[in-house]
């Protein structure tokens, strides 16, 4: 029977030309031994891991030079064929470049070298723990060599272990771009994008932290903080945006606009003016603007210029700004 049959067509077209290649006839699938090491004046290095989550392993094999430049390479993996192409394009990724160097590549570069586009996966989401664990035995066999914990190479706290995203990046990336889904974090840092064990408790893998936990705490903290700016504003005596008149919420958006934009779109040709300020009924302050100029129909007038400005504003007058061209 035909794998295609096996798998179901709709599965089977989710992997990469590349990848059903290398299950089929991986490259460097073999045993290196402490004879081939001598022949070669070089270090054997054999480094075993397992996926707890499947079940799957990867045994690794390097021979190391002088120079710690790892001369030849090979694996026997014990699991399903994406682990077998995964560790097959791992060790090619290997091969000739330092220890040093190797501990470097992560399991997204496994991915990506495994596909056929630079567009398209090369395997389905619930796949790439295979990749991880392709990333997982350089690591072993790294810290063997150099005489190190594999841990002492990972020096962040990884939330989502498919995209290798760490903790402190998905706060920073909340805080930094007021995001307020799941599906936000996965837009601008990929976590959560593939086997979708992090996002929330209940998936194939049990995780220490989750997307869920770690968006409602950081949104609770950036709560906290901009209370306690409004505090200190009321407490200086500064009138806050949302407290003026009509009149000094136009002076005062005009007053960052010429200081802060205005600026930065005239260098292209483009300006901009304020049509009307409103509040809505769901708590927003609406600003309406017209483009002018060469901003008058640019393709980014309505994305990234727009979401420029609207940042600005928040970031000087209000968080609950939001800016619609007209």
């Amino acid at each position: 029977m035909a794998r295609n049959e096996l798998l179901g067509g709709a599965l089977w077209d989710a992997y990469s030309n590349k990848v059903s290649e290398r299950m089929d006839n991986p490259t460097h699938l073999g045993v290196l031994t402490q004879k081939d090491a001598d022949a070669r004046n070089a270090k054997l290095i054999v480094a075993d891991y397992g996926a707890e989550s499947c079940g799957d392993a990867v045994r690794l094999y390097w021979l190391v030079d002088s120079n710690d430049v790892i001369i030849d390479a090979k694996f026997k993996s014990f699991g399903c064929g994406t682990a077998i192409a995964s560790s097959d394009m791992m060790v090619e990724l290997c091969l000739g470049k330092r220890v040093q160097d190797a501990v470097k590549i992560t399991n997204l570069d496994v991915e990506r070298a495994l596909r056929d586009d630079p567009d398209t996966p090369a395997v389905p989401g619930q796949k790439m723990h295979c990749s991880v664990m392709a990333y997982d035995v350089i690591k072993k066999a790294a810290g063997m060599y150099l005489g190190k914990s594999e841990d002492s190479f990972e020096d962040e706290i990884i939330v989502c272990e498919c995209a290798r995203v760490s903790l402190s990046t998905i706060k920073e990336v909340i805080k930094l771009n007021d995001l307020k889904s799941v599906e936000d974090i996965t837009n601008y840092t990929k976590a959560g994008a593939f086997c979708k064990s992090c996002i929330k408790e209940g998936g194939h893998e049990k995780r220490e932290y989750y997307l869920v936990d770690i968006l409602r705490d950081v949104r609770a903290e950036m709560d906290r903080d901009a209370l306690k700016d409004n505090m200190a504003k009321n407490s200086s005596g500064e009138l806050l945006f949302a407290d003026m008149t009509m009149v000094q919420k136009v002076k005062a958006v005009d007053k960052v606009i010429d200081e802060q934009i205005r600026p930065m779109l005239m260098m292209d040709g483009g300006n901009m003016e304020i049509l009307d300020i409103k509040d809505s009924s769901d708590g927003y302050i609406d600003i309406y603007i017209r483009y002018m100029g060469a901003c008058d129909g640019c393709a980014s007038a309505a994305t990234g210029t727009l979401y420029a400005i609207e940042e600005v504003l928040k970031q000087y007058l209000a968080e609950n700004i939001r800016v619609f061209p007209i």
